[in-house]
């Protein structure tokens, strides 16, 4: 049941931070998410996954994709279940959701699945014969999120109008003006809803609250300057994406990665 796990610092736009098959999976449960957009499909037996409060059977060939800190758990159906896996990563890896349409999750059918589970069989195999070619292994990273992009429920999202409506526009403000002095209230006065409605409709769409959005996309693109410019100061990254206290920065970043950020430039 081979796993591989990333070795190197993060230079590429994807990368795999894991991947693997023929896992024998075992329970697993994370009441505040992964801290990284993650892929599990059943290879063989089935698991019960619950997303969010809600239960799912994964069948056989069937396959999940998570995004960062979603709450889940799942365990085995069956009496032997075994999984593939990978987990994502890049100096750009923010833009990650926004690739998979900003579902919190997405699933994935047998007929697909089972092209995913050869794609993965075929980089698991690269991994066996080193050295890897860091580059092209960005590519497969790549076109396995494409992959999943095209998952059955990704078109859903964009068809329905409460989102297109209220929560894309909000979505463009906070990618496009991050670093200013953001609120929820100023987001949701653009498009004329209450700060409490505008939270519903980002819990309902995206598994999370418009401020929590806001605050990891800040914290996804302190990553980045962390990785791409390794000279500059904290306090200057702190200001770039809207923090004004970087105190208050550190705080926040430590909280949702597990680390400080000069501890996350070191690990990377």
């Amino acid at each position: 049941m081979p796993i591989y796990f990333r070795n190197t610092p993060v230079s590429e736009p994807f990368t795999f931070d894991s991947i693997g098959n023929h896992w024998v999976q075992e329970h697993t449960s994370r009441p505040k998410g992964y801290p990284l957009c993650h892929y599990l499909q059943s290879e063989k037996g089935s698991g019960r996954i619950t997303i969010q409060g809600k239960e799912y059977l994964l069948l056989e060939g069937e396959g999940v994709l998570i995004t960062p800190f979603i709450q889940h758990s799942y365990g085995k159906e069956t009496e032997e279940w075994l999984t593939l896996f990978a987990t994502f990563t890049g100096t750009i890896e923010s833009s990650i959701p926004r690739l998979l349409g900003n579902r919190p999750f997405i699933f994935i059918g047998k007929e697909q699945g089972a092209e995913i589970a050869s794609f993965i069989s075929g980089i698991v195999k690269k991994y066996e014969n080193p050295p890897m070619d860091v580059k092209a292994l960005s590519a497969d990273c790549y076109r396995l999120l494409m992959f999943l992009a095209d998952g059955i429920y990704t078109h859903d999202l964009l068809e329905d109008s409460l989102y297109q409506r209220y929560v894309a526009p909000v979505i463009r403000e906070i990618e496009t003006n991050y670093h200013s002095e953001l609120t929820v209230q100023k987001l949701s006065r653009q498009v004329y809803i209450s700060p409490q409605y505008l939270s519903r409709l980002f819990h309902r769409f995206l598994g999370c609250s418009a401020y929590e959005y806001l605050t990891i996309y800040r914290i996804n693109k302190a990553k980045e300057y962390l990785l791409t410019n390794p000279r500059m100061e904290v306090q200057d990254i702190a200001h770039k994406v809207g923090f004004a206290d970087a105190s208050h920065f550190i705080s926040i970043f430590r909280k949702i990665t597990g680390v400080t950020p000069l501890g996350f430039r070191k690990l990377n």
